[in-house]
């Protein structure tokens, strides 16, 4: 099963969240699977497919009804306008005989461009996918960051509160004292600034899902497990991923179009044959006349040389695109393989080294302070280093999300492993 048809799946058999609650990346991405982008899309895959239906008919029959030869100089003569009246009225059909397989030709043309329609349409489903998974990582390391700054400007206010009873004990300056002031001030503004831009974050997610709410809220279903960087891809297994893209089969649906196109073209040296009948009806004359007809286009001096030179370059054209699209493709693959690569390293190195050991500065410089060996902006600098460690060690885990989705998407993987 693909990745993002087991996401669809488990979006749909996912209960119905209320409207309060947080929402689990399987509800976002079924969302984005279904938003204003992707209905556009199939719009135009209905459009196609309607083509096929126009391109796939002969030429329709022509009804022609005529009267003439009426002598306005001696008169009509009398009796029955239909019958009696020497009018020669005519009744008709024209059929055109198209020849050289143009039919077969517009139909595969028009099937063809069905195709690319389609590849079209699961390219923008892929990319909203996309899209929708890195807004809502955006959002939970926004939720995360909130949490975090608030603990630090919790901590910040723990440490103020003793510093004024420490001051009004006569233990430390009225000049650390308003160190300490300066600091739970600006760990305020950083409390502010992070509220922002979750909601930020969240009108963000909102525009992608067709909600347009400020307090929407995702839960830890955004975070996968961490694990080892994927293998390196197999050559064969590399052509497979780009050969199988949607936008890369869309491509090739268009050289296949144009294509046809050109044959089509080709097809139009042969000239097309109308035939046609018509039985008169002209009193004084004859009742019963007949006439047979036959027409097709001479071909003096012009045979399809512009149609056949725009269908050959639209088909160069096509076929540029579709290499671009392979180069596109392979370059995507590329870049999602050492996002990941590097992703995880970093994220490796935040939570297992840098973290921890910010962790441990700030625990020595805390009981350095308390027991008076150490100023009070060595302490104000490792909780600075804390805060640092801590939104850099955020920051890492959601590029890591981030690059797992896109790696994910890229790639059809199964499933998705989450904590």
């Amino acid at each position: 099963m693909k990745f993002s048809a087991f996401l669809l799946a488990a979006a749909l058999a996912a209960p119905a969240a209320r409207a309060d609650a947080p929402l689990a990346l399987a509800e976002v991405l079924r969302a984005a699977a279904a938003n204003m982008d992707v209905a556009v899309a199939r719009s135009g895959l209905a459009a196609a497919r309607a083509d096929i239906l126009a391109a796939d008919h002969a030429p329709l029959p022509q009804l022609t009804l005529k009267s003439s030869q009426m002598d306005l100089q001696h008169g009509l003569g009398p009796g029955n306008l239909l019958t009696d009246k020497r009018i020669d009225k005519s009744v008709g059909v024209d059929w055109t005989w198209e020849r050289g397989g143009k039919r077969a030709l517009r139909t595969a043309a028009a099937l063809a461009a069905a195709h690319a329609a389609d590849g079209d349409l699961q390219d923008v489903r892929r990319q909203q996918l996309a899209l929708a998974l890195a807004a809502s990582v955006d959002l939970a390391a926004a939720q995360q960051r909130v949490a975090e700054v608030a603990e630090l400007k919790r901590s910040a206010d723990e440490l103020l509160a003793a510093m004024r009873a420490r001051h009004r004990a006569g233990d430390i300056s009225a000049q650390d004292l308003a160190r300490a002031d300066i600091e739970t001030g600006r760990a305020g503004i950083d409390l502010a600034n992070a509220e922002a831009d979750r909601r930020r974050a969240s009108l963000a997610l909102g525009r992608l899902i067709g909600r347009s709410d400020a307090e929407l809220r995702v839960d830890d279903s955004v975070w996968p497990v961490v694990g080892a960087p994927p293998a390196v891809l197999a050559d064969a297994q590399r052509e497979a991923l780009v050969e199988s893209r949607a936008d890369v089969q869309a491509a090739q649906a268009r050289v296949d179009a144009a294509r046809a196109a050109l044959e089509g073209a080709r097809a139009g040296r042969q000239s097309d044959v109308t035939w046609g009948v018509s039985v008169d009806h002209f009193p004084g004359t004859s009742t019963r006349l007949v006439e047979l007809r036959l027409q097709m286009p001479l071909q003096i001096g012009y045979a399809q040389q512009g149609e056949i030179g725009h269908a050959v370059a639209q088909l160069q054209q096509a076929e540029d695109l579709a290499a671009r699209a392979r180069l596109q493709a392979e370059a995507d693959l590329d870049q999602a393989w050492q996002d990941l690569a590097a992703s995880t390293h970093t994220l490796d190195v935040h939570a297992h080294e840098l973290l921890p050991q910010a962790g441990r500065v700030l625990a020595q410089a805390e009981l350095a302070y308390r027991k008076g060996a150490l100023p009070l902006t060595d302490l104000i600098d490792a909780r600075r280093s804390l805060r640092a460690a801590v939104l850099d060690a955020l920051a890492a885990r959601a590029d890591h999300a981030r690059a797992e989705g896109a790696w994910r998407l890229l790639t059809d993987s199964a499933s998705l492993d989450h904590p």
